[in-house]
């Protein structure tokens, strides 16, 4: 019983408002991405379509809704970071895979299998298990000091393999494969997700001390890690309206959750050593979280094409349809006729 207490005796009163804000967050993100869709496709028509480069949805009210929104959660979500630890925040964001895949459903009427369904289960599910067994938050005096431990060899090593990773995403992969596979463009929206955020951080610490009394914003290093967050921003939403625009919703949504809250977990565990204040029981219980959230999205990329009842003419074979246009359409055909035609034919 003790153990419980020692467990949660760190959910103080700015844990609790940082919950309440991720909370918020995942709700208004969730709804953005279906917000944001419906103005891609409005601009799809009249213009050229994001995910072959165009820009038309900039001139698309619409679209603008759905960015607001984005904003509104995302400063909920950077607000979060202020009051509780980013291993924490983090995997929350699970809650706006369930918004949007049930506004998708209704609004869009994108169909998600009952195996996607289940890929989301199991992503929830890691994320409350990495959730329950995260390490506390480091005490932090100063935004000198988050500076000291992003200029780390090992943290400076992970953000320059993170950038190459994206400039090959970026210049080799998304020009020929950017249409056809969706980890293109979420790769890079996640990459460069997982640096904003302990960027994020970095500023939410920064304020939340300027706000109690210590003024950080007469330190560089406060504006170099605001300029970061801007660059990796407009990254992240230009190529998470291609993805968009491009791929389901049911399926974007999840698969980028899944990769942000990993990258942004590995770059927290690198940066401020999360790590360090944690047993091995309470290690391997979070990468089994991992696992979990990985089966889900296996389950959520094998099955985004596939659809329950009979099979739509759209993706019948060649075959099939030759059948149908000759009036045989053997799936019509009652079992006792097809083996009467069958053993006709071998006694021919």
């Amino acid at each position: 019983m003790g153990t419980w207490k020692e467990a949660y005796r760190g959910m103080s009163s700015d844990n609790i408002k940082g919950l309440i804000l991720a909370l918020s967050s995942s709700l208004f993100i969730g709804a953005s991405f279906i917000v944001k869709k419906k103005g891609l496709k409005r601009a799809g028509v009249s213009g050229i379509r994001a995910g072959v480069g165009g820009y038309s949805y900039l001139y698309e009210p619409l679209w603008w809704v759905g960015m607001i929104t984005m904003i509104v959660g995302e400063i909920a979500n950077f607000a979060a970071y202020a009051f509780a630890p980013a291993i924490l925040v983090t995997p929350l964001g699970a809650l706006s895979i369930i918004i949007s895949a049930v506004l998708a459903h209704i609004i869009l009427r994108e169909k998600l299998h009952i195996f996607g369904v289940l890929g989301c289960v199991l992503c929830v599910v890691g994320s409350i298990t990495i959730v329950l067994h995260a390490p506390q938050e480091r005490p932090i005096e100063s935004v000198t000091e988050v500076w000291d431990l992003a200029t780390e060899p090992a943290f400076v090593l992970y953000a320059i393999l993170v950038l190459i990773a994206v400039m090959i995403l970026v210049y080799h992969y998304i020009p020929l494969y950017g249409q056809t596979h969706i980890m293109c463009y979420i790769g890079v929206c996640s990459l460069v997700g997982s640096l904003s955020v302990m960027s994020v951080k970095a500023i939410g610490i920064a304020l939340k001390l300027t706000l109690s009394g210590t003024n950080q914003l007469v330190y560089p290093q406060t504006w170099a890690f605001t300029s970061i967050v801007l660059l990796c921003v407009i990254t992240q939403m230009n190529y998470l309206n291609k993805a968009l625009d491009t791929f389901n919703t049911a399926v974007v949504s999840p698969i980028y959750y899944v990769m942000f809250t990993s990258l942004t977990i590995l770059a927290s565990v690198i940066m401020f050593k999360d790590w360090d204040r944690q047993d091995p029981t309470q290690i391997i219980t979070e990468l089994c979280g991992f696992v979990t959230i990985l089966s889900g999205t296996f389950l959520l990329h094998k099955t985004k094409d596939m659809v329950d009842g009979p099979i739509p003419l759209s993706v019948r074979s060649p075959k099939h349809m030759e059948d149908v246009e000759d009036g045989m359409d053997h799936e019509s055909i009652p079992l006792t006729l097809r083996r009467q035609d069958t053993s006709s034919m071998r006694s021919s």
